[in-house]
């Protein structure tokens, strides 16, 4: 394929998803703002109001990124799953993979448009918080930059869960038993040093414990590790997914018939 070709292609694919998810922006978008806005009244304003000050902001300042990048990891995975396991269903991956367009491309085109339902809900739901508790951001290109790396990161964890998932029973296993609990283990209510002994140490093994620390750091201007540690874990994990995905892709394991 030429240049021109391969941007067509991305573009047709890009546009056609995320088209899509404007379409279905009730289901897309509104659920997980209304819900994290019910996290925000009971937790931050109910809650909160009795908990004193962490790091020198008030609990539900302190809450804010974690909740964010919640919403943001779990959008962008459920997306890439959804998206891709129904084109395994309905058989269209066959067309795209007889197609002349490489698998990275193929990859970059769908990850592109769940990165955009992902920021799109998390950028959502950070206005939300607003209402609730005004917060200047402290790095605003550094959250950007943690913002788009977890969502790429997550859509490719959840293009590997579709990959692999044989039957729709499947596509919740990830999330049920893996991404919820190390989201709510990761720092999302609470500061890890608050932890005792052996847990804070466990709790180093948790991935989305770094991801919300970067963002926490990017937004307040504190967390619980360097920023550096928190990127490096990212960037590695978004190396090591979509090396992944690209073998799967070129053996073909869960993807042909």
């Amino acid at each position: 394929m030429t240049p021109r070709q391969k941007y067509i292609a991305f573009l047709t694919i890009f546009g056609k998803e995320v088209r899509r998810s404007l379409r279905t922006w009730k289901q897309t978008f509104l659920p997980p703002v209304i819900t994290t806005s019910l996290y925000f009244l009971v937790f931050g304003t109910f809650i909160g109001s009795q908990i004193k000050a962490i790091g020198g902001v008030s609990y539900l300042a302190f809450i804010v990124p974690g909740l964010v990048m919640s919403t943001l990891l779990t959008s962008s995975f459920q997306n890439m799953l959804q998206k891709f396991y129904f084109l395994k269903f309905q058989k269209t991956i066959q067309e795209i993979l007889v197609s002349p367009m490489p698998a990275w491309l193929v990859v970059f085109s769908y990850l592109s448009s769940a990165m955009f339902s992902g920021l799109a809900v998390g950028t959502l739901v950070f206005c939300s918080a607003l209402f609730f508790q005004p917060i200047s951001v402290a790095h605003p290109l550094l959250a950007i930059l943690v913002a788009l790396l977890t969502s790429g990161f997550f859509a490719l964890c959840g293009l590997i869960n579709a990959i692999y998932a044989k039957t729709f029973d499947d596509l919740s296993i990830v999330s049920v038993f893996f991404i919820t609990p190390l989201t709510y283990l990761g720092g999302v209510f609470y500061s890890v040093k608050l932890l005792p002994g052996i847990w804070s140490k466990i709790s180093l093994f948790d991935p989305i414990l770094y991801m919300i620390n970067a963002l926490r750091y990017s937004i307040l201007g504190f967390s619980d590790m360097p920023v550096y540690h928190s990127l490096l874990v990212i960037i590695v994990g978004i190396i090591i997914a979509f090396s992944w995905i690209l073998y799967l892709f070129k053996t073909g394991r869960g993807l042909k018939a």
